[in-house]
């Protein structure tokens, strides 16, 4: 085959995933004369990506035979995705319901090394806009969903000073970890107008079978509606539809 890029995105990143896309396509240890010539480039360029890509863990070669496969990396990289998938195939419809009881917009979340991905949202209608979105990264001290990782996921506050996102984002370190320790002890975190002005969110972890923490449970709306602190009818639907989710995925633990 002869490479074909498209000129108008990253040709360095096109080149890397075809790459790993023959590679696979292989399926056993291949020489770099004969990757070259699958992928129709020179030795030399795939040779450098080849050497990219083994640095990062992607690829392996052969000390003996200098061949090169692909490494286990990619299929944990999968099989998370997967885990990911069933995980929001238990949560959605949950999610639903929790919008039905609350009238909020209720979002579902994963924790990565800087902040937390908002994965999923079941949006209602509300006076004041949600704007954040699927997709989108939020940090930990400025978030409900942060602190609840923060409490419960092993997460770490970043190095560098904390972002002011509002006039009331927690920017002091000491405040966010004495709110950080009151979540560990009532299960659930809100975050009024620390994001978003005007906008409150509260959120309740979600465990595996085995009791580690794997996700948020979030509803988001009004800081008015919601109140401060949250109405106690909000605090107990949303904790209750967290505990569905785990119980869901095998958990019997009763702090979920």
């Amino acid at each position: 085959m002869s490479v074909e890029l498209d000129k108008s995105v990253n040709q360095s990143t096109q080149m890397a995933f075809m790459i790993i896309e023959v590679m696979a396509e292989i399926g056993h240890p291949v020489g770099l004369s004969d990757l070259a010539r699958r992928i129709g480039v020179s030795k030399v360029r795939v040779f450098r990506f080849l050497r990219t890509l083994l640095s990062l863990g992607y690829v392996l070669q052969d000390p003996t035979t200098e061949k090169y496969r692909l490494s286990y990396k990619l299929y944990h990289l999968g099989q998370a995705l997967a885990d990911s998938t069933d995980i929001l195939r238990e949560a959605r419809p949950v999610m639903v319901e929790l919008r039905d009881a609350t009238g909020f917009t209720v979002s579902f979340s994963q924790m990565e090394a800087t902040g937390m991905r908002i994965l999923d949202m079941v949006r209602t209608e509300q006076p004041v806009a949600i704007v954040t979105r699927p997709g989108a990264l939020l940090d930990f001290h400025a978030s409900a969903q942060g602190k609840i990782a923060l409490a419960f996921g092993g997460a770490q506050l970043a190095r560098t000073a904390l972002r002011q996102w509002t006039s009331e984002t927690p920017t002091d370190r000491s405040l966010v970890e004495g709110e950080v320790d009151a979540v560990k002890v009532r299960g659930w975190a809100d975050a009024p107008n620390q994001t978003l002005q005007g906008v409150t969110a509260v959120s309740a972890p979600i465990f595996d079978m085995k009791g580690g923490f794997v996700a948020t449970l979030t509803i988001a709306g009004p800081t008015n509606t919601i109140g401060t602190p949250p109405a106690e009818r909000f605090i107990e639907a949303l904790t209750g539809a967290a505990r569905k989710i785990s119980t869901n995925l095998g958990n019997t633990d009763q702090r979920a």
